[in-house]
């Protein structure tokens, strides 16, 4: 399995491995538009045997008052047929990794409470940063990049618009 950057000769692919993984198109749409829409953004694919398997999406997140680079993954996917081997995980690490290489202080997510935390991430509230949607405190997550880099931000994040669509 290789980790790659997207390109768009990926994305009809793209929008297929996502359609399949959420059951729905509104995934694949959201990814569309934040492409158009929204800058900076990490977007890798895993590909195995030279096949698109899973995708991986970072894009900005806000906080009023914070002067720092935050990235919200959302979404991830895997095909159906290739979940449970370790593509999921593999994305997030190196989308991670881009994130850090890009300066980012941390990354937001709002995931399974059983899955993030193995990446470092905890409950946001931690930090003192809190969620527009009405969801679990332990399903929204920060992973603090550096040392210290959201010790000083606080706030509700704000996620691209685009996910008002959804």
């Amino acid at each position: 399995m290789r980790i790659r950057d997207e390109v768009p000769d990926d994305f009809a692919i793209v929008s297929e491995v996502l359609t399949a993984a959420f059951n729905s198109p509104g995934e694949a749409g959201l990814v569309d538009r934040l492409r158009d829409e929204a800058a900076p953004l990490v977007s890798l694919v895993a590909e195995s045997s030279g096949v698109i398997v899973g995708h991986i999406l970072f894009s900005p997140v806000t906080i009023e008052n914070a002067d720092a680079l935050l990235f919200g993954l959302a979404p991830m996917a895997v095909r159906p047929a290739d979940q449970r081997s370790g593509i999921g995980s593999a994305l997030v690490r190196e989308g991670i990794a881009r994130c850090v290489s890009l300066g980012a202080a941390g990354v937001i997510v709002l995931g399974h409470p059983d899955y993030y935390p193995r990446f470092g991430f905890v409950p946001a509230s931690t930090f003192s940063i809190s969620s527009t949607y009405d969801v679990p405190d332990e399903a929204f997550m920060a992973l603090e990049l550096s040392q210290g880099s959201l010790a000083s931000i606080a706030g509700v994040a704000r996620y691209h618009p685009v996910f008002d669509t959804l």
